[in-house]
């Protein structure tokens, strides 16, 4: 079997204000995507969200876990999928799916059989997984990064100029309460998500990625009057709870892709922290 996962438990604002630096990693930081040859999942018990990676140098299968419950993964699950390596492809049920750099697949439950493959395996397709609980089908989906919706947001002067890759997301996708989207900093500028702020009605996971080598990302998070931080390095996720602030900043700018799920689909349906509010 070549499906791994682990299960992270809901941590309280309270809690975790008295988590040191090791507490915080392990809480909340996955650390173990895109190993080869692997399909390697965390689930959450916030919103029941999975976050994980698959690396197929030979066709890897998407199974079931334990924790789902389930006779197959999207028995009653939808999943989110952008590439992040090389050229491969997702088998749905028998129809194959081409994924380029940075597309964007999204596979609605009731599929039974989820194969990811490889074009070349010494360039091999990586994966990055989002899935959450569906309680109906939506068709599956490819959506390119050309046929994102795009929004500009900040400026150089703020340190804070990006594109955000709006991918499956309504309007695009139609799906049961998954988003997904990749958020692009332009060169120069290093904040994302700034002014940040919470959704208290969903919870949200950042997969860092572009990040040049010897360089970092700190990624923000608590309560926006008790915050901490966390440091990340290319190819690793944290996860996100709705009380929580998500913003970071790098010693060179980056790419992060969002994912989210929870009591809503509107996208803009946050509560803005003031910058010279934060502690």
């Amino acid at each position: 079997m070549s499906t791994n996962y682990e299960s992270r438990y809901a941590s309280s604002p309270d809690a975790v204000k008295k988590y040191d630096t090791t507490q915080l990693r392990e809480e909340f930081l996955i650390d173990n995507l895109m190993e080869e040859g692997k399909v390697n999942l965390t689930y959450s018990h916030y919103d029941r969200y999975i976050a994980g990676s698959a690396v197929p140098l030979q066709p890897l299968k998407l199974e079931t876990i334990d924790p789902l419950k389930a006779d197959y993964f999207l028995e009653r699950r939808e999943i989110g999928i952008i590439n992040v390596g090389g050229d491969g492809s997702v088998e749905v049920d028998g129809t194959v799916y081409e994924l380029g750099f940075k597309d964007a697949l999204y596979i609605g439950s009731g599929n039974k059989e989820v194969i990811f493959t490889s074009n070349d395996a010494k360039n091999p397709a990586q994966y990055y997984l989002n899935a959450a609980p569906a309680h109906k089908n939506y068709p599956t989906k490819k959506v390119s990064k050309a046929e994102a919706n795009k929004i500009e947001l900040g400026s150089l002067e703020t340190a804070n100029h990006r594109t955000v890759n709006q991918m499956i997301i309504g309007g695009i996708v139609t799906t049961c309460q998954l988003q997904m989207g990749m958020t692009e900093l332009k060169t120069g500028s290093v904040w994302n998500t700034m002014p940040a702020h919470v959704h208290d009605r969903r919870m949200e996971v950042y997969f860092y990625l572009d990040i040049p080598e010897n360089q970092a990302v700190c990624h923000f998070m608590g309560q926006p009057e008790e915050t901490r931080h966390i440091w990340m390095n290319n190819h690793q996720a944290v996860i996100s709870p709705p009380w929580s602030i998500h913003c970071g900043s790098g010693t060179s700018n980056y790419t992060f892709i969002w994912g989210m799920a929870g009591e809503n689909l509107d996208y803009n349906d946050m509560d803005v922290a003031k910058i010279t509010d934060l502690r």
